[in-house]
């Protein structure tokens, strides 16, 4: 059977299908680094406006507690503990107190 020899295409067409076959792999290389920097820099923008957005959060909280204690009852309670006095006040100093509340709790039989 003479027909019945499979036909093999010319060399001049395998080697143009070769030579799109390695152009589109040249193209796909060239455009693989900008997308992948694209999608990694993509990735890092929403990671950074999510950071932005929780530092804004944290400020407004912090503004929130710097006004709150500009005020002077705050500010009067914050040196007490620090132990200022106004002037005209006396200072005690008392030491003691818990072997007094100790011994106190052992006369009166119940808890100070």
């Amino acid at each position: 059977m003479p027909g019945a020899r499979s036909r093999r295409p010319p060399a001049a067409s395998i080697a143009r299908r070769w030579l799109a076959v390695v152009l589109i792999a040249m193209i796909g290389y060239a455009y693989y680094h900008p997308l992948r920097s694209w999608f990694e820099t993509r990735s890092e923008l929403h990671a950074r406006s999510d950071e932005v957005a929780q530092l804004g959060v944290q400020k407004r909280e912090l503004l929130q507690r710097v006004q709150a204690s500009g005020t002077l009852d705050n500010v009067a309670h914050e040196a007490r503990q620090l132990g200022y006095i106004r002037p005209g006040e006396h200072l005690f100093i008392v030491k003691g107190i818990k072997a007094w509340q100790k011994a106190h709790s052992r006369i009166d039989g119940g808890g100070p």
